[in-house]
C-alpha cells in the first residue's frame, strides 16, 4: 500500500482509539519506545505475547548496570552481601503485594519457578480429603488441570464447569443471583477412595481454579466470582454431591496480568499465580505464589530442604521447619538474581501504568477484530471465525489483547492454521497456532465433542503436530496478542497479510500456476514410441538423510528406490532423528559410493580424516535394532564408536549413526485416488528414511519460472546482482528432468522411462529447509524461495514444488534384475 493508503488508515484509527492508544499522557509515547527500546524489532511483527512477551533494551541495560555495579550473595549467608540481597528480595515481595493491591498484613508472596511450579505447589499441598472437591473452569491451562491428579489420588472428586452470565455487565452486588454453574461428570478414582475410607479429621477444604483471563479466547472472568463461590457455593452447586465444606479460590494470572492484574483488596481469592516473562519478557524461570494467610497455614508440606528448616537431626527423625509461608515454601536458594532482576522490570510497567497498558493494547485488540469480523470473500462469505466474542463490538472489560480465530475458504472449509502459521513466518510475523495448552477452551469455542476429541486422539493428534484439520473440523485455532510495545503498525501488517493470503477478491487469479488439461497418451503397445519431449537431465542419491548428496550418469534401481539412497540416518542421543532442519551443519557432509569399491565415503570440514564405510556387512557394525519413524518400522545396525565420534564431530554434538536393512508398513494413510495436488506420504512400498516417497522429481523449465518469480520478487544488490537464484538441487531431488512448460509435472498420474513404470504420489510439500542456502562459505538463511512459492503455489494448506513418486508394483526392480537409470533417457509421462 502507498503512503496515503497508509495515513487515511492510521488516522482513521486515531479517530477512533486515539484517547487510548500509544500512551498520551506517559513519559515517551509508543513511537519512541518503540525506537529506543525495541531496535530488535524492525522487520518482524511480533504478536504473541500472550506467549511470551518482549524486554525492552532500557529494562536490560538497567539490569546489566545493577549486577555488575554490585556485589549480590546467596541469601542464606549472614554478610553484608547478603543482607543487601535479602533487602532486595523483601523489596520485589513488596512490590509485587502492591501490584495486586495485596496487604502484607493479609497475603504472602511466595517465590517459585513460574506460574506451573506455583500450581504444582498449591495440588501438592493443598489438604485434600475424600470429601473434597476440585472444581475449575473448561477454559483453564494444563497447568491448572495438572492440580485434578492430586486430588483425584487422594479421593476427592474433580470437575469442570461452565460459567455462563445472564448479563454480562451486572452490577457486583448483582453477578452472584446472576451466573449459572453448568457442571460436567464428577471424576474419582475408586483405588483413591479405596485407600482412605475413614471420616475427615477436620474441616472439609475444597478448590475452586480460573483464569483471570483465558489465553486462548481472551475472555476476561468476573473476579466476582471468587467471593460467590466463597460465600454462595450452596446456592450455584444446590443438587450437586460437591457442595459440602468450605471452598477456597485459585485465580490463574499468568496471562491477566499483563493488563490487569486482580485487585486482592476488592477480590479475596486465596491463591494467585503468575510468571514474570509474561509480564516484562524477563527474567525467564521465575514467578510467584501470592498466597493468603490463612490459606497457607492450611497447606502439608511433606519434603523440606536447605532454607525451608530452623533445625534438623540428621540420624534421627526429626525436623523443625520455618513457620513464615516464605520461607517454608521456597525449597533452597531462590533465584536472586533474577528476583533482583524484577524491580527494572516493574519500573518499565510504572512509567506508563497498568490501566494506560491495558487500554493501548485492547485499542489494538479491538481494531483487529473488528477488522477481521468485516471480511468477506468475493462470493460475500465471511473469512474469520472469531473466538471468545458474540460480536465486532467488545468490551475491553470483557476481552483481553488477544484475538482468537480461524479462517475460511470462500466454499466454507477451512484454512489449517499450520497454513496460516508457515504463511506469517514467511512475511515476518510471529504469532501462536493450536490450542495453546489449553484443551477446554479449544474444544468448548471449536465445539469439539468427547467424540471428535477422542477420534482426533485415535487419528495420532497430539499437541504441536501438524493435524490442523481433522474430520473437517479445525483441532486448534489462530491466536495473536498484543503487549504494551505493540503499536498500530503491527496490527496494519498483520491485517494487510491476512488480506493478501486468505480473501479471495474478484481480481484475483488461482494461487497455483496453471495447469495443463490435455492429457499425453501412453505409447501404444507394439509400435516404436514417438519422441516426448522430456529427457531425464540429471540424477541425484542422498546417501545419509538430509546430508549432502551426489550426481551420477546411471544408477541402479532397487526395491526402496535409487540404490542405497536416504539408507543411512543420523540420529541424536535423545532418539531423535537429525535433519538439517535442526542441524544445519549437516548440509556440509558430502558423501559418494563407489559401488565397483563397496564403499561410502564421507567428508566434513570439521573433520582432517575422509571416512569409509563399507556397504557390506562386516566388524564395524554394532548390534540391531528397531526404530519408528512415519507410520515405517525399520530393522537398522549401528557402528562402532569410532563411526559414531567421527559424525559427532563433523555436527558437533554426539549422535549415531544408523542404516536401514528393512523396513515395514504399520498402516495406510491415503491412497491420493484424487490426484489432488497435496501429497500423502507412500505406505505400500519398501522405504528407506524419506520423508515421503521413493523419489522426487522435478523440472527444470518450473525452476527457470520460480527464478524468474524470484528475480522480479527479490531487489538486487548494491551492485546490482539477483540476491536470490536457486538450482535444483536445493530442492534435494532424486531426478530432473528438462522439456515441455513449467509445472506440467503437477498433472502426471504416471510416467515411464526406461521398462520402469513410475506412479505419481503427488506434490511434495515444501518447508522452510529450502531457505537455506549452504553454497557460499557461510551458512544462509532467508525467507526465499518459500515465500515466492507461496505467492503462486500454494493449495489446500500446501506449498508445492516437485512430484513424489513410486516404482510402480510390476517392475521386476532390484540389484539382481540389472534396472537402471541412466542420464538422457527419455521420460513419457500420462496424465490419465
Amino acid at each position: 500500500m502507498n503512503n496515503n493508503t497508509y495515513d487515511t488508515e492510521k488516522e482513521g484509527f486515531l479517530k477512533e482509539f486515539g484517547e487510548d492508544y500509544g500512551y498520551p499522557n506517559a513519559p515517551n509515547n509508543i513511537d519512541h519506545i518503540r525506537a529506543t527500546q525495541f531496535n530488535r524489532l524492525d522487520g518482524v511483527v511480533y504478536l504473541d505475547h500472550a506467549g511470551a512477551t518482549l524486554y525492552s533494551e532500557l529494562q536490560m541495560e538497567a539490569i546489566f548496570k545493577d549486577l555488575t555495579s554490585n556485589v549480590y550473595a546467596n541469601p542464606h549467608s549472614q554478610s553484608n552481601s547478603s543482607s543487601i540481597t535479602c533487602d532486595n528480595v523483601e523489596a520485589v515481595r513488596q512490590k509485587i503485594l502492591s501490584f495486586y493491591n495485596a496487604s502484607p498484613k493479609e497475603y504472602k508472596c511466595i517465590f517459585t519457578s513460574g506460574a506451573t511450579a506455583a500450581l504444582k505447589l498449591v495440588g501438592e499441598a493443598f489438604p485434600w480429603e475424600r470429601q473434597s472437591s476440585f472444581m475449575y473452569t473448561m477454559e483453564n491451562h494444563n497447568s491448572v488441570l495438572g492440580i485434578r491428579e492430586y486430588a483425584l489420588s487422594k479421593g476427592a472428586a474433580a470437575f469442570a464447569v461452565d460459567i455462563e452470565e445472564t448479563e454480562l455487565h451486572s452490577e457486583p452486588k448483582s453477578f452472584g443471583s446472576s451466573i449459572k454453574v453448568v457442571q460436567h461428570h464428577i471424576q474419582r478414582r475408586s483405588e483413591a477412595i479405596c485407600q482412605e475410607r475413614g471420616e475427615p479429621t477436620g474441616n472439609v477444604y475444597n478448590l475452586f481454579a480460573f483464569p483471570s483471563e483465558c489465553n486462548f479466547s481472551g475472555v476476561r472472568f468476573n473476579l466476582d466470582l471468587v467471593k460467590t463461590i466463597k460465600e454462595d457455593s450452596q446456592r450455584i452447586l444446590e443438587g450437586s454431591p460437591c457442595n459440602t465444606g468450605s471452598w477456597m479460590v485459585l485465580i490463574d494470572a499468568a496471562k491477566g496480568c499483563a493488563t490487569q492484574p486482580p485487585d486482592l483488596s476488592k477480590y479475596k481469592a486465596d491463591f494467585v499465580v503468575m510468571s514474570f516473562y509474561k509480564l516484562f519478557g524477563y527474567p525467564t524461570g521465575l514467578g510467584a505464589l501470592i498466597v493468603r494467610n490463612e490459606a497457607a497455614k492450611l497447606l502439608k508440606k511433606t519434603y523440606f530442604s536447605g532454607g525451608t528448616v530452623a533445625a534438623s537431626i540428621a540420624d534421627i527423625d526429626f525436623v523443625k521447619r520455618r513457620e513464615d509461608a516464605e520461607e517454608l515454601f521456597e525449597d533452597g536458594t531462590i533465584s536472586f538474581l533474577s528476583i533482583t532482576s524484577v524491580l527494572h522490570g516493574f519500573k518499565i510497567i510504572d512509567s506508563l501504568t497498568m490501566p494506560a497498558i491495558s487500554r493501548h493494547t485492547a485499542s489494538l485488540a479491538t481494531y483487529v477484530r473488528n477488522m477481521l469480523f468485516a471480511l468477506r470473500h468475493d462470493n460475500g462469505s465471511s473469512v474469520c471465525k472469531l473466538y471468545g466474542v458474540d460480536n465486532s463490538k467488545v468490551s475491553c472489560s470483557v476481552q483481553g489483547p488477544i484475538v482468537s480465530f480461524n479462517l475460511k475458504r470462500p466454499d466454507g472449509s477451512w484454512f489449517g492454521y499450520r497454513e496460516v502459521e508457515k504463511l506469517a513466518s514467511l512475511s515476518g510475523i510471529q504469532l501462536r497456532t493450536g490450542c495453546f495448552c489449553n484443551p477446554g477452551a479449544c474444544a468448548k469455542y471449536l465445539g469439539l465433542s468427547l467424540w471428535d476429541l477422542m477420534s482426533n486422539i485415535e487419528a495420532g493428534h497430539v499437541c504441536w503436530d501438524d493435524h490442523d484439520i481433522l474430520h473437517g473440523k479445525p483441532t486448534g485455532s489462530v491466536r495473536i496478542s498484543f503487549g504494551y510495545m505493540s503499536n498500530f503498525e503491527d496490527a496494519r501488517k498483520f491485517m494487510n497479510f491476512i488480506v493478501s493470503s486468505f480473501v479471495s477478491l474478484p481480481s484475483q487469479s488461482g494461487h497455483v500456476y496453471p495447469l495443463r488439461s490435455r492429457s499425453i497418451p501412453p505409447p501404444a503397445e507394439g509400435l516404436e514410441r514417438a519422441t516426448s519431449g522430456y529427457h531425464l537431465r540429471s540424477i541425484a542419491i542422498y546417501p545419509i538423510k538430509s546430508c549432502a548428496g551426489f550426481r551420477v550418469q546411471s544408477w541402479p534401481l532397487s526395491s526402496t528406490g535409487l540404490l542405497h539412497d536416504r539408507e543411512w540416518v543420523l540420529k541424536s542421543r535423545s532418539g531423535e532423528i537429525l535433519t538439517q532442519k535442526k542441524v544445519p551443519e549437516m548440509c556440509y557432509i558430502s558423501t559418494l559410493i563407489d559401488l565397483k569399491l563397496g564403499i561410502l565415503f564421507v567428508e566434513s570440514p570439521n573433520c582432517k580424516e575422509k571416512l569409509q564405510i563399507r556397504l557390506e556387512l562386516d566388524s564395524s557394525f554394532a548390534g540391531g535394532d528397531e526404530m519408528d519413524i512415519h507410520t515405517q518400522r525399520y530393522e537398522v545396525r549401528g557402528y562402532a564408536d569410532v563411526i559414531d565420534s567421527w559424525f559427532g564431530n563433523a555436527i558437533g554434538r554426539p549422535c549415531t549413526l544408523l542404516r536401514s536393512c528393512g523396513s515395514n508398513s504399520n498402516t495406510h494413510l491415503c491412497s491420493n485416488k484424487s490426484r489432488s495436488v497435496g501429497m500423502c506420504r507412500d505406505v505400500e512400498s519398501r522405504l528407506n528414511f524419506v520423508n515421503e516417497a521413493q523419489f522426487l522429481l522435478i523440472s527444470e523449465e518450473s525452476v527457470s519460472d520460480l527464478n524468474n518469480r524470484l528475480s522480479t520478487r527479490v531487489p538486487k544488490d548494491l551492485h546490482g546482482r539477483q540476491q536470490i537464484q536457486v538450482n535444483e538441487m536445493r530442492f534435494r531431488p532424486n531426478l530432473v528432468i528438462s522439456g515441455g512448460k513449467p509445472y506440467e509435472e503437477d498433472r502426471w498420474t504416471s510416467l515411464t522411462i526406461g521398462n520402469c513404470l513410475y506412479r505419481s504420489l503427488g506434490g511434495c510439500n515444501r518447508c522452510q529447509m529450502i531457505n537455506l542456502n549452504s553454497e557460499g562459505e557461510e551458512l544462509q538463511r532467508s525467507n526465499e524461495p518459500l515465500a515466492t512459492l507461496a505467492a503462486y503455489r500454494r493449495a489446500k494448506g500446501k506449498i508445492c514444488f516437485g512430484i513424489l513418486l513410486k516404482c510402480d508394483a510390476s517392475n521386476k526392480v532390484g540389484e539382481d534384475t540389472g534396472s537402471l537409470l541412466q542420464v538422457g533417457q527419455e521420460v513419457y509421462p500420462n496424465t490419465e
